[in-house]
């Protein structure tokens, strides 16, 4: 228990605590000047290799593998620990400053794209429906799947993650509230999934790619290094589909794509053309 009694005005007058506080404030806006850089794709994505970024780059690179040659991009990092988030540029393609945000230079003017379902959604229906049924109960059951992440997400991420794997304390009500609202969305996962191969049915969509960074993560690779607290061995299901599209070659791309912390083989900190995943390349900008 704590004897901390809230104030009657809540105000801020010091950092949280924890791994992020450096970045976390209660205002918007840009801290300093620096506009985006443009490379020689239309589509200009700047991100970082965290769930909601590698939705994105999945999606990108599933879209190549399908032979859309327009979804080649350029991915650019944005080092959100220095708040690169926060530049004037930045802010300007997303005013709400966190990533991922697509930036599509093929339109006049360029059209910002934010917020990782909005971006989905946009590449699926500017690639002629490319993995989002176009009508139907299909697309239904898609954009319902892609919601449900949109909004369960956070009390993983910023729920369970943050209090159990960031927090400068741990509170024990925090990480009982969060641990069995992620473990309470795994059984709804695991239910689903033991009748449906994808989280749409039968198709691989923009769903599972919304999902798999994050609930797909929690099973196989044990993020937050949680895997054994939350018991995730019991969710068969959810492991056979995350396995299944772990093996994906556009999957394995696009996870790495942007990622700035691991292992060094794990990581592409930009992308701007296929062959930066070549190993030469890969270890070149890995030493960077």
């Amino acid at each position: 228990m704590t004897d901390y009694v809230p104030p009657k005005v809540w105000t801020w007058n010091k950092e949280s605590g924890g791994r992020f506080a450096s970045i976390n404030r209660p205002i918007a806006g840009a801290t300093h000047d620096k506009e985006l850089p443009v490379g020689k794709h239309p589509l200009q994505l700047h991100s970082l290799g965290t769930p909601n970024g590698q939705k994105v780059t999945i999606m990108l690179e599933e879209l190549l593998a399908l032979g859309h040659e327009g979804a080649e991009y350029d991915a650019w990092l944005i080092d959100i620990g220095k708040g690169e988030q926060f530049g004037s540029g930045f802010v300007a393609a997303n005013p709400n400053s966190k990533i991922p945000t697509l930036v599509d230079h093929s339109t006049s003017p360029p059209t910002r794209v934010f917020e990782s379902g909005s971006i989905l959604m946009y590449l699926a229906e500017k690639f002629d429906s490319a993995f989002l049924p176009k009508s139907g109960t299909a697309r239904t059951e898609t954009l319902n799947w892609l919601f449900w992440q949109m909004g369960s997400a956070p009390f993983l991420g910023g729920g369970f993650g943050h209090f159990y794997a960031y927090a400068p304390i741990k509170i024990e009500y925090a990480i009982d509230r969060y641990a069995m609202e992620t473990k309470r969305q795994l059984d709804v996962l695991d239910r689903h999934l033991a009748e449906h191969e994808f989280m749409a049915g039968t198709e691989y969509t923009i769903a599972d790619m919304a999902i798999w960074p994050w609930y797909g993560l929690v099973v196989t690779s044990g993020a937050y290094d949680a895997a054994e607290f939350l018991s995730v061995h019991e969710y068969k299901n959810v492991i056979r589909w995350a396995n299944q599209l772990a093996a994906r070659p556009a999957v394995r791309r696009g996870r790495i794509v942007n990622r700035a912390f691991g292992e060094p083989s794990a990581q592409l900190r930009e992308r701007h053309d296929a062959s930066d995943f070549d190993t030469k390349t890969q270890d070149k900008i890995a030493k960077d």
